[in-house]
């Protein structure tokens, strides 16, 4: 039986522990748990990105939370291993919570097992020829139209690009990024950005800061596309297809920028491509 459409990251969260989405947490345990501390500074470009990483394993699949330096002590991965995912769905840590529920949903149903999942081949070859092919299969999803403006919640350089070159005007919003690589300003309120979105492109990591929510309600509320790319929590923001995200771009661990080799990101649609609105707000 079909369950529910959630609203909320806590919605689906309660219906994961109820029994809803298949096994009950307490019967599925972490086999191993690991912190990254991750940079990159791509060819050509002045900004490094610092990405802080929690990784649970259960059973087959991974899940994952990207989170802000000091938000979560390494040490927490030397006793995170057997524990069971019930108890870390109630941890008072949100990457915790997040990467449980991850780790929960991508054991239930793996990208890779999905029916309605579009495998795609990232190549093999340098992290700025991968981060091309990456950013430009998440614009895709978007299939925007020349002067259609879209919100990016969460900045990376290539992804600006990539949304350029297919005609739109990117509104770029970041909490850590101040300029773009060509210099224009980087908004650190994210409804600025959002009031005047004709579309909506947003990262995982607005699962872990607590702005995915808010967003979700307003891209709901005004009929606004809603695209997310997804490292941190892939499956978790499935689970909002098409309770107001319209296209899911997953990457599950491990992430593009950990391999040199070809590797295969999953792309879900669950509405129409996206127009600039008619009244040219």
């Amino acid at each position: 039986m079909p369950h529910p459409q959630p609203q909320t990251v806590a919605e689906l969260t309660d219906a994961v522990m109820s029994g809803a989405y298949g096994p009950d947490p307490k019967d599925l345990s972490v086999t191993s748990a690991f912190w990254l501390y991750h940079t990159t500074r791509l060819a050509g470009s002045e900004v490094t990105y610092h990405n802080h990483y929690l990784v649970l394993r259960v059973g087959r699949s991974f899940g994952a939370c990207s989170f802000e330096a000091g938000e979560l002590p390494p040490g927490f991965c030397e006793n995170a291993s057997g524990h069971t995912l019930d108890t870390l769905l109630r941890d008072e840590s949100t990457p915790v919570r997040v990467a449980a529920l991850d780790a929960y949903l991508s054991q239930v149903q793996p990208h890779r097992d999905a029916v309605d999942a579009e495998p795609v081949a990232l190549p093999a070859g340098t992290p700025e020829a991968r981060a091309r092919a990456r950013d430009a299969s998440i614009a895709g999803l978007l299939g925007i139209e020349p002067g259609t403006k879209v919100a990016l919640i969460g900045v990376v350089n290539p992804l600006v690009a990539a949304i350029r070159d297919r005609g739109g005007v990117c509104l770029p919003c970041d909490l850590n990024l101040r300029t773009t690589q060509w210099g224009e300003q980087i908004a650190d309120d994210m409804t600025e950005v959002l009031k005047e979105a004709d579309a909506v492109v947003a990262t995982g990591m607005t699962l872990s800061n607590g702005t995915f929510d808010l967003i979700l309600e307003h891209c709901r509320d005004q009929g606004v596309p809603l695209v997310v790319y997804a490292q941190t929590g892939s499956a978790v923001a499935r689970a909002f297809l098409p309770g107001g995200v319209t296209a899911l771009n997953a990457e599950p661990f491990p992430f593009s920028q950990f391999s040199a080799d070809a590797t295969v990101m999953y792309r879900y649609r669950a509405a129409e491509p996206v127009s600039a609105r008619e009244d040219g707000s």
